[in-house]
C-alpha cells in the first residue's frame, strides 16, 4: 500500500501561489492514479485534480486554469501548483491513490495529514 505525506501548505494572500508536493513510498508509485482533495471547513472533501499513471490530468471547474497537477515518477511525487489563490480555495489539502472502475475514478488507500492551505483577502 502507497504511504504518502503531504507538504507545501501555508498562509498566503489573495492573487498568490503555492505548490504543494505528496511524496509516495511503499509500492510501485508509477503505476498509481493520484488525486488531490481538498477539505474546507464545513464542507465535504472534494476532488481538485487527478492524474492518470499515463499523466493525464482532470481538474474541478473551480480549479481550471489556476492550478495545474503534475507528477514525477524518478522522486515518487505528485504537485499541486496553485496559482491565483482564492479565499475559497482555503482548506486542507491531501493526495491520495485513485482506482478506476467502469470508467470512474475513486479514491482509495488511506488518507494522510493533509496540509492546510490558507489564502487571505
Amino acid at each position: 500500500q502507497v504511504r504518502l505525506v503531504e507538504s507545501g501548505g501555508g498562509l498566503v494572500q489573495a492573487g498568490g501561489s503555492l505548490r504543494l508536493s505528496c511524496a509516495a513510498s511503499g509500492s510501485d508509485f508509477r503505476v498509481n492514479h493520484m488525486g488531490w482533495y481538498r477539505r474546507a471547513p464545513g464542507k465535504q472533501r472534494e476532488l481538485v485534480a487527478r492524474i492518470t499513471s499515463a499523466g493525464s490530468t482532470n481538474y474541478a471547474d473551480s480549479v481550471k486554469g489556476r492550478f495545474t497537477v503534475a507528477r514525477d515518477n524518478a522522486k515518487n511525487t505528485v504537485y499541486l501548483q496553485m496559482n491565483s489563490l482564492k479565499p475559497e480555495d482555503t482548506a486542507v489539502y491531501y493526495c491520495i491513490g485513485m482506482t478506476v472502475l467502469a470508467g470512474t475514478y475513486y479514491p482509495t488507500g488511506s488518507w494522510g495529514q493533509g496540509t492546510q492551505v490558507t489564502v487571505s483577502s
